[in-house]
């Protein structure tokens, strides 16, 4: 009852965020931003872990990182570099869940994700002169990269497309920022990055299965 009643506020609180909070006070709009966020820690904090503590504590810890982020996500710089920090944490829990192999075909996929948005993205900062920030650039993306090859490695499904949502918010913005508008840019980037969040909050409670000595006995 709990999980279902701040699942339902935070999707009602992201909404008032994304289609009605205006552009100024930029302090209001940042205090209505961080809600969601705040209640997508709480979710964490209410779910059970069916495997791991240690998984539920990294992940609230990146929550919090990236709520931060939210908030200095206007002096750019200092967004990406707290973004940054935050998927170091996603990592590390997601390292800490691994069960399998890279599939070849996502790996495939993953880099020339990577490899595009870097030509792509960071390539336009180093022709136009910014040298630093085609380089922050291109750390993010190898950050979010490997932040979404560890959550395949988990197998769980909450984790994985939580991971896939943030690199999908994550692009917009970027291509938004430095290569051309794109229409409903607020609504794509902000509803796609709350969805994120609360998928890798649930992830908590994903049920894992490993194998015992006979593969054909599932310990669950």
């Amino acid at each position: 009852m709990v999980q279902k009643l701040l699942l339902t506020s935070i999707i009602i609180m992201a909404a008032v965020y994304i289609f009605f909070i205006p552009p100024e006070p930029v302090g209001f709009k940042i205090f209505m931003k961080l809600i969601p966020m705040a209640l997508i820690i709480l979710l964490a904090r209410t779910t059970r872990p069916l495997f791991s503590r240690t998984y539920k504590k990294i992940i609230i810890m990146g929550l919090f990182v990236c709520m931060i982020a939210d908030g200095v996500i206007y002096w750019f710089l200092a967004g990406l570099v707290t973004f940054f920090i935050g998927h170091i944490f996603y990592i590390l829990a997601f390292r800490h869940m691994q069960r399998k192999p890279m599939p070849i075909w996502a790996a495939i996929l993953l880099l020339l994700y990577g490899a595009g948005m870097a030509f792509w993205i960071a390539g336009s900062q180093f022709a136009s002169g910014q040298i630093v920030l085609g380089i922050a650039i291109v750390a993010y993306i190898g950050i979010i990269l490997t932040m979404g090859w560890m959550a395949i490695r988990t197998r769980m499904t909450l984790a994985i497309v939580g991971a896939l949502l943030f690199m999908f918010s994550d692009s917009i913005l970027a291509i938004d920022r430095f290569v051309y508008a794109i229409p409903y840019r607020d609504v794509l980037v902000m509803a796609s990055y709350y969805a994120a969040q609360i998928f890798i909050a649930a992830s908590i409670g994903s049920r894992v299965v490993k194998y015992s000595v006979n593969r054909n006995n599932l310990i669950r």
